[in-house]
């Protein structure tokens, strides 16, 4: 009874509801599920088994959830890769998930030329998309010569489905296995907590490689039986044009993305009057993001939640989106949020600790690392690595990412306070607090600064001049430095490994 089953049950009851769009492809639930089935027994034939890794190099479309549903079916494990990383760094998850499988898209063809130049796992491509090599397999023909048949597997709720390497800023990427309840339960957790129907008409443009695309609207969506639209290019003006068009009900996003759509030329001409909510996450959203949106009575809620916990770990609601900002709210129903100090004991309201979180949503473990599981889940508590602390309604701030803290003479500084009230500054388009050495006070602080006008600048006098009075004296910025954007991974996150390095230089 895993995650494959929503499929069987959505083609029973609702056979011809609309499930999956990729451009002019367009599938029902009956439809899907016959595909998937499909794409299933393809897999089978050649030779994938229960257990065994897919590993994937595919963008948003249909084959990205086909193939997804298909592994579930059959007992393997899906594994999404992130199609922006050098082939170094996909030959390293290649081989860390030993998988025998590879199914590609067309587009993806020079790096997988580069992939099979080097020693990998890899015993079978599989080709989406035309002009494959010779000895590869052809996705499509898998799919329309194999049979529409259920595959009969038994396949239990707490094996795992799917595989989601972290992004590996902090060192070599981990695959966190997701089983088929974390999905679920995440599901289940998601339609509990936001106005979910199974009417809904979602937009799935974040990529799919990410637990954000994956599992903040589109699973949950489908094991509600609502309807996906795929699309592989985040261009502001065409998501506008697809709100319109295809009368999107509720959409996620993360905030550089909400934020490049509120700079669309003519936003006020689009009708985007379909929509009933919408969610950030992935990183913290600028209020001025959200009060834009709230203005034009689109209800904002914003979400906080990790690959390891498939994603859902809290959300903020909309009634409190602006009373609230800066926080990422209170845990789902079938989810525990503590806050403890290094001993473990949960520290008082307005004190910072440790963010844990346990459920049914947290991830077996890391593939074959069981030294990092042992220290990552203890007694059943995922211990996320976050800084965070509870006010006194029980509202949750995430502070800061531990190794994000700056100490500066002896005060703990906590980088997204000071990013929050800079965001205000009605010419800062980005900016990212990070700390640099310094002999006096240990540690100093530095504000990396993208411009929306980049005729002009922004010195340190004119920073500290707006920071003042807003945040302690300590806590302002001793470096400005103007940047043209900001260095940011797949899933809108800020690099500030990357900034960091760069200042040491």
């Amino acid at each position: 009874m895993g995650i494959g089953s929503w499929l069987v049950k959505h083609s029973k009851v609702r056979p011809e509801r609309l499930a999956l769009v990729y451009h002019d492809r367009r599938f029902t639930y009956s439809e899907l599920n016959e595909r998937v089935n499909q794409l299933a027994h393809g897999l089978l034939s050649l030779g994938v088994r229960k257990g065994d890794r897919v590993d994937a190099l595919l963008l948003n479309t249909n084959e990205m959830v086909e193939a997804m549903f298909a592994c579930a079916k059959i007992g393997a494990i899906f594994v999404p890769i992130n199609f922006r990383l050098s082939v170094d760094e996909v030959l390293y998850i290649v081989n860390d998930s030993r998988a025998y499988h590879f199914i590609y898209d067309v587009r993806m063809k020079p790096l997988v030329d580069q992939l099979r130049t080097k020693e990998s796992s890899v015993q079978t491509y599989i080709h989406v998309g035309s002009n494959p090599h010779k000895e590869d397999t052809v996705y499509e023909e898998l799919v329309v010569n194999s049979s529409k048949s259920e595959p009969q597997f038994e396949v239990p709720f707490d094996g795992v489905h799917m595989m989601m390497y972290t992004s590996g800023t902090t060192g070599r990427p981990k695959g966190a296995m997701l089983t088929h309840g974390n999905t679920q339960w995440n599901a289940i957790n998601s339609i509990h907590s936001t106005p979910f129907d199974n009417n809904d008409i979602t937009l799935s443009v974040a990529p799919l490689f990410h637990i954000g695309g994956m599992s903040v609207f589109t699973t949950p969506l489908m094991y509600k039986g609502g309807t996906i639209i795929l699309d592989d290019v985040f261009d502001p003006v065409r998501i506008m044009q697809k709100i319109h068009e295809e009368r999107i009900t509720c959409l996620f996003l993360v905030p550089a993305m909400w934020q490049a759509l509120m700079t669309v030329p003519n936003f006020e001409d689009y009708n985007i009057s379909s929509l009933r909510f919408a969610v950030s996450g992935g990183a913290p959203c600028p209020i001025t993001v959200i009060e834009f949106f709230q203005r034009r009575d689109i209800p904002f809620y914003e979400g906080f939640g990790l690959t390891e916990t498939a994603p859902f770990v809290s959300i903020l609601d909309k009634e409190n989106t602006i009373r609230k900002n800066g926080s990422v709210g209170k845990e789902p129903m079938h989810t525990t949020v503590r806050i403890v100090d290094p001993n473990d004991r949960d520290v008082p309201p307005n004190f910072v600790g440790e963010l844990i979180v346990k459920g049914p949503n947290v991830m077996a473990g890391y593939w074959n690392k069981p030294e990092e599981t042992k220290e990552a889940i203890k007694n059943g508590w995922f211990y996320t690595g976050d800084l965070a602390k509870f006010d006194d309604e029980g509202f949750i701030y995430i502070v800061d990412r531990k190794k994000d803290m700056i100490i500066t003479g002896g005060e703990n500084v906590y980088p997204i306070e000071i990013e929050q009230v800079l965001y205000r500054h009605e010419n800062i388009a980005e900016v990212a607090i990070i700390g640099f050495p310094d002999e006096k006070w240990g540690e100093s602080i530095k504000a990396i600064i993208a411009l929306k006008d980049k005729s002009k600048t922004l010195t340190v006098q004119e920073v500290e001049g707006f920071l003042d009075g807003k945040i302690a004296r300590f806590k302002i910025p001793k470096q400005v430095e103007v940047v043209e954007a900001l260095p940011r991974n797949a899933t809108g996150k800020i690099l500030k490994t990357v900034l960091r390095q760069k200042t040491k230089v």
